[in-house]
């Protein structure tokens, strides 16, 4: 049995470990892949920050992966995500985590949001979830990718699942918010969960054989 890839997570956050490793279980991967090991950055709360201030999603994934492999052994991964409202000229955006100031909630930021398109009707209340993941490894790119899901902005926050702008996001196809769906469910679906998919079959493919 091959040995496994070690990826490290550039994020001191536990739960969105625990997000990804789902995600490696859940995913098909081809036979000749090797087994995937997910870990934490170590000391990563010690460790230079990184400033997300880039205009895109892939900067700011792309810088804060380079930025941590700089500063590590192995292969460390990074991601940046948000929601875009089309008719809001692409707010959140890259300041979803900060839409309403720093320090707020989300029910905070999602009471901004649902201010901000009230009155706006059909194509307005557009929008879509993007996810972008960089892959590097001792300060060199090896993988970029990108992924988004497409629905709209509800009227009222539904739901008791999920976290951040779920309880505001509505996906036609499924019928539901996503804040009504399982994580099984969200995983199969979410733009995080697509962009790790195709970070993993970057991986399986047997492309990348300096990962040790």
């Amino acid at each position: 049995m091959r040995a496994p890839v070690r990826l490290f997570l550039a994020s001191s956050n536990p739960g969105k470990l625990a997000e990804y490793r789902a995600l490696v279980r859940s995913a098909d991967l081809v036979a000749s892949g090797a087994p995937i090991a997910l870990e934490l950055l170590p000391e990563f709360a010690s460790l230079p920050v990184f400033e997300e201030d880039a205009p895109t999603f892939a900067e700011n994934a792309t810088g804060k992966a380079l930025h941590y492999s700089r500063l590590c052994e192995g292969l460390v991964f990074a991601d940046d995500s948000g929601l875009v409202v089309p008719s809001l000229g692409g707010a959140p955006g890259v300041l979803s985590a900060r839409y309403a100031g720093p320090g707020v909630s989300s029910a905070e930021r999602n009471a901004k949001l649902l201010g901000e398109l009230r009155g706006k009707s059909g194509r307005e209340r557009a929008a879509y979830f993007v996810c972008a993941i960089a892959l590097a490894l001792r300060g060199r790119a090896k993988a970029i990718v990108t992924a988004r899901v497409g629905g709209e902005i509800l009227e009222a926050p539904r739901g008791d699942h999920g976290f951040g702008y779920d309880p505001v996001f509505y996906v036609s196809a499924l019928g539901k918010g996503f804040a009504e769906i399982s994580a099984e469910e969200k995983n199969a679906c979410s733009h995080r969960g697509r962009a790790f998919r195709k970070l993993l079959a970057f991986l399986s493919c047997d492309t990348l054989t300096d990962h040790s």
